[in-house]
């Protein structure tokens, strides 16, 4: 995977835009510290293979802080926060990944034109 570079990440976004795509959606806040520390609340959320048509999106931050994507459907939002690193694979699915500071996973958004392996 690669370091996210905004404008490149917004241009195959909106190569998705208007169609029919499944979604890959995981976040966690503790599934690693908790392991080492009781004290942890462990939180997370873990979509897969949710069609959506989205009408808009949008990734903003960097700098100091990882990206957000925000994905506009007819009647809400799919928004994922955390986001560090991308990449297309050979079938066009889209992978966007957060990496912790210990390079652990804790964001995942990927954005595909066919059902993600079950």
């Amino acid at each position: 995977m690669e370091l996210i570079n905004q404008e490149t990440v917004q241009q195959h976004l909106e190569e998705y835009q208007g169609q029919p795509v499944y979604l890959h959606v995981e976040t966690t806040n503790g599934a690693y510290a908790s392991h080492f520390d009781k004290q942890v609340f462990n939180a997370g959320t873990f979509l897969r293979n949710i069609q959506v048509t989205y009408v808009q999106a949008k990734i903003t931050g960097g700098g100091k802080e990882p990206f957000r994507i925000g994905l506009k459907l007819e009647g809400g939002w799919v928004y994922v926060q955390g986001l560090t690193h991308y990449e297309i694979t050979e079938n066009g699915e889209f992978l966007l990944a957060g990496h912790n500071f210990q390079g652990q996973l804790a964001a995942a958004l990927e954005i595909s034109r066919t059902p993600f392996p079950l």
